[in-house]
């Protein structure tokens, strides 16, 4: 078996885990108790480990954290964008 198939599973379970949110805060226009600084703190660690699947040139862990980055800033912006309405 190829270890890639280990690492595309476990990127789609990782990175689906972020939608539920980013359809919460979507669809109520309230980003009320979501935690700007953590979504900050993860979206540097995404990127580093985006980094670290480039230098090994892992592909499933590339396309990973490409997409839960930017479900991440998806939910940054929709936070910045009902600031006002919290």
């Amino acid at each position: 078996m190829d270890v890639e198939i280990i690492g595309f599973v476990a990127a789609l379970l990782t990175t689906s885990a972020f939608v539920p949110q980013v359809v919460k805060v979507w669809k109520s226009k309230s980003s009320k108790g979501v935690s700007v600084s953590m979504y900050l703190v993860l979206l540097l660690g995404v990127f580093l480990w985006g980094v670290y699947g480039y230098l090994i040139d892992s592909m499933s862990i590339m396309i990973a954290n490409t997409v839960t980055g930017l479900l991440q800033l998806m939910i940054l912006i929709l936070i910045l964008m009902n600031k006002n309405k919290d």
